[in-house]
């Protein structure tokens, strides 16, 4: 078993020097955190993921769509598809769940 706090997740991104810490990595999937700063720079991922909005607000835009989310709401995001936060507070931040193992996109 692995947990992370809340509170451990916030601190491995409150330095500013990273957007993004990787929490746990197993070989069926890996859970990080995020917190895009000042803008959202995402690139297409090679796996499919799943955001959990830890605090803030913010609206992900993805594939031509968008979902405003807020503290609790969790979104799907496929595989290769462009996506990215835009319109967050300053306190925006989310988990992230990575769902299988690495592979290269096609």
């Amino acid at each position: 078993m692995k947990a992370i706090t809340l509170s451990e997740a916030m601190q491995s991104v409150s330095s500013g020097a990273t957007l993004y810490a990787r929490l746990i990595q197993e070989p069926s999937g890996d859970v990080g955190f995020y917190r895009p700063r000042p803008t959202d720079p995402q690139e297409p991922h090679e796996r499919d993921e799943i955001y959990v909005v830890a605090s803030g607000t913010g609206t992900l835009m993805c594939a031509g769509q968008s979902a405003t989310l807020r503290t609790g709401d969790v979104i799907f995001v496929p595989r290769g598809a462009e996506h990215r936060f835009v319109n967050f507070d300053d306190d925006f931040a989310t988990w992230v769940v990575l769902l299988g193992p690495s592979v290269a996109l096609q």
